[in-house]
């Protein structure tokens, strides 16, 4: 079903049929844009109140700047939805995170207008300050510089490390501050109290409408009215603040707060601002989900609700006649508070997702001892080591692609230091909608190489319940390494799944099936695919073994002797990159004891892996049950005697 656009907005296929229309018309253009936006997510599913909130602010920069010469880089891309349908992309809308549909956020082969390709946080600064730099280099002073960050990236320090660089520089930047108090769950820290003071202390923002007010005027008064409101500004803000403004000790020129939801006031200072040189910082107030109530009420709910009533404001569920597996997510959130109130060491740790790790769970019931570090990888890691020294039991729980960012400290801080921390990765392998920015299919390898560092999966629900429990046990936590436990998004295969803890030895495997033709040795939960694989198999007379091998380091050497004396053909099976993966681990093995088994390979090739729904994804990599099988189909019928190393 394609969503019918209102009268204005399906005449604009461009940013510069936007710009035709009078400074009047935009107030429908917004009303128009914002239901386009709530049709459309209610029916395709997708991110949504962040687009809600920044409507007016995605019509005002497309109509104020000459896009896509001027450029604009949105932070993230949660809130990308208005610019995507602005740009030429409406008619495609609602293939909006769809397999070979558009993608959900700004990319740059998908257009021209999107200027820089994101989806983690706190990456617009940097890219568009050098933008900047780089037209200042061609001669182009003219062009304009976009950076819309949310007050929850601006948490990071790659966003701290940008403005420090833009504040030294001269450079055509434009920093739009989007403060709405949220990142997908409520923000913390020092920062957001900072925002805060500044919003709400109404004597600074009844002097700064007066300030405004000159700022208007200043076409009328030249040069000379610029440095008098620069002045004051500042003198304004250092008083009545009762301290230096930060983005003004950054070296930024600050203008703000001011109403972000209001199309004709954006529109005039953004005019306005234009012709301001240097760096400077536009703080604008929205709100999360404006102009749809249930939104606005409950913003970590409808961050990405799925499909719902429009009307009524039902978020849609599926509806199951038996019970169903719960997500990996809440099995790691209940069990940490279990094992916290058995042992009072233990503590928990996420930046900035407690409801996306259910980390919200142990926040609720024992609040002292869960933190939310806001957006903020790199410390989140460190702050776990930190704790770690004085021998509390942490479990920082982050997911795999968020864990990139902090991969110097999980070397630096923990493993070399060798601390105990226990590193739960959520979200790893192929997370589904949010496509190659959000993919968690590279921390096999990254964490394998580290020394002083152990790396498992669990096959299902049961067995990330006992790895957490093994980790947390003193056993473990008297060693000198640090546990990374993965495991993906979505449901798990079992309804009953809270047994009586048992603690897994450290490096071993287990058979999960008796075989004779073959051997598939899985990691982590595609190994239910596997096991489905081998039924389908057993009925075209293939019999195949399956070895849940639970470690990629320490591998279960003396499983694996027993499989490669046993078996000429094996198959590994990954979610994650074949390179420096399980399945090389495998081959390291082979190669170092000497064995000549044939080895096939397969897990995510080395290529970058677009959108979709998961089991589409799946299917596309060869490692769902009908692509296992076809591959052990395969591998058993050919002729070659050399080995295979599949690519």
């Amino acid at each position: 079903m394609l969503i019918t656009p209102g009268k204005l907005l399906s005449k604009i296929d461009s940013p510069a049929d936007l710009r035709k229309l009078d400074s009047s018309q935009l107030p429908q253009v917004c009303n128009e844009l914002r239901q386009f936006i709530i049709d459309n997510v209610s029916v395709y599913g997708g991110h949504f109140g962040a687009s809600l909130g920044v409507v007016e602010l995605s019509v005002a920069l497309h109509y104020v700047f000459n896009t896509p010469d001027d450029q604009l880089v949105w932070d993230v891309g949660h809130q990308a939805y208005g610019h995507k349908i602005l740009t030429g992309r409406r008619n495609d809308f609602h293939s909006n995170r769809t397999y070979g549909g558009i993608s959900g956020f700004p990319k740059r082969k998908e257009s021209i207008y999107d200027a820089f390709g994101v989806g983690h946080s706190s990456t617009s600064i940097s890219a568009a300050l050098g933008m900047a730099v780089a037209s200042a280099l061609e001669k182009n002073y003219e062009r304009q510089h976009i950076a819309v960050i949310g007050d929850g990236a601006m948490t990071a320090g790659m966003a701290f490390e940008g403005m420090n660089h833009a504040g030294a520089t001269d450079s055509n930047l434009l920093i739009i501050l989007n403060d709405n108090c949220m990142a997908i769950d409520p923000n913390v820290g020092a920062l957001k109290e900072y925002l805060t003071d500044i919003t709400t202390s109404q004597t600074y923002n009844k002097l700064r409408d007066e300030v405004w007010n000159m700022l208007g005027k200043m076409s009328n008064f030249g040069k000379s009215a610029q440095e008098i409101v620069s002045k004051v500004e500042t003198v304004m803000k250092t008083a009545i603040l009762r301290q230096s403004n930060l983005f003004e000790s950054l070296g930024l020129r600050y203008f703000g707060p001011i109403d972000g939801n209001d199309i004709s006031h954006l529109t005039d200072v953004l005019k306005d601002l234009k012709s301001i040189p240097g760096p400077k910082l536009l703080h604008c107030l929205t709100v999360k989900g404006k102009g749809y109530g249930p939104a606005e009420k409950d913003q970590t709910k409808w961050h990405a609700p799925g499909i719902f009533d429009k009307i009524t404001g039902e978020i849609k569920k599926k509806v199951y006649d038996s019970p169903q597996a719960p997500k990996y997510q809440d099995v790691f959130g209940n069990t940490i508070v279990e094992l916290a109130k058995q042992n009072p060491k233990i503590v928990g740790v996420t930046p900035a997702m407690p409801s996306g790790s259910s980390l919200n769970i142990m926040m609720n019931e024992i609040p002292d001892r869960a933190f939310d570090v806001g957006i903020a990888e790199q410390h989140a890691v460190t702050f776990s080591a930190g704790m770690a020294t004085r021998g509390d039991i942490v479990f920082c729980n982050i997911y795999s692609t968020f864990m990139q960012r902090a991969y110097d400290q999980v070397i630096h801080d923990v493993c070399i230091q060798e601390l105990p921390v226990i590193f739960c990765l959520d979200r790893a392998g192929l997370v589904g909608a949010d496509g190659p920015t959000h993919h968690g299919v590279y921390d096999i390898a990254y964490m394998r190489c580290i020394p002083n560092m152990i790396v498992a999966s669990p096959m299902n629900e049961q067995e990330l319940r006992n790895m957490m429990y093994t980790a947390q046990l003193d056993s473990f936590q008297s060693g000198k390494y640090a546990f990374t436990i993965r495991y993906p998004r979505g449901t798990g295969v079992m309804p009953q799944w809270k047994y009586p803890f048992e603690e897994i030895e450290i490096g071993k495997g287990r058979k999960v099936k008796h075989g004779e033709d073959i051997a598939i040795l899985s990691f982590g939960p595609l190994g239910n695919y596997a096991e489905q694989a081998c039924i389908q198999l057993e009925k075209q007379g293939i019999s195949a073994a399956l070895y849940d091998m639970r470690f990629a380091k320490p591998l279960d050497e003396k499983l694996l002797h027993e499989i490669f004396a046993s078996f000429d053909r094996i198959v590994t099976l990954e979610d994650g990159c074949l390179q420096g993966g399980f399945g090389s681990a495998v081959i390291e093995f082979m190669a170092d004891k000497e064995y000549n088994s044939k080895v096939k390979r397969l897990g995510i090739a080395d290529t970058i892996i677009e959108h979709g729904e998961p089991h589409e994804l799946y299917k596309e990599c060869g490692i769902d049950t009908a692509g296992i099988m076809k591959s052990v189909t395969e591998f058993l019928e050919a002729k070659s005697t050399l080995n295979v190393f599949s690519l």
